[in-house]
């Protein structure tokens, strides 16, 4: 399978995660884009962001909700994250903030948030989350 079609597969299995309700007004148009620092679907006022091995930077705005799929990425997401969902292992993801919920569901992932006092549901295994 190409690189190509393993990022629109991870973006696709990113967009199918639960997503929680967001706070941000800033577009109700879906928009994706894709590259060498993954896919990143946006429906209504939540982000899908799939990718292996990237790093990258995503804007959660102010209050759009985020779902993360894949592995081996170190993401820095700026601006305030109404409800974060992270799936996948060995994540390395910086927050500015969130405001609402954080849920780690994968494996050996390292989280970061600056601000907020978000509730932290870590169901997966070896997740380091901490305020810092």
């Amino acid at each position: 399978m190409s690189a190509r079609l393993a990022i629109a597969g991870a973006a696709a299995a990113a967009v199918m995660l639960a997503g929680c309700g967001s706070e941000s007004s800033d577009t109700n148009t879906p928009t994706a884009t894709a590259g060498s620092s993954g896919a990143q679907v946006e429906v209504g006022n939540t982000i899908n962001y799939g990718s292996f091995g990237t790093t990258a930077e995503i804007d959660c705005a102010d209050g759009k909700s985020l779902n993360i799929g894949g592995s081996n990425n170190t993401l820095t997401v700026k601006g305030t994250c109404a409800n974060v969902n992270i799936g996948g292992a060995d994540n390395k993801v910086t927050f500015d903030r969130i405001d609402k919920e954080i849920s780690v569901v994968g494996l050996n992932n390292t989280v970061t948030y600056q601000d907020g006092d978000p509730s932290v549901n870590d169901t997966g295994n070896n997740n380091k989350i901490t305020k810092g």
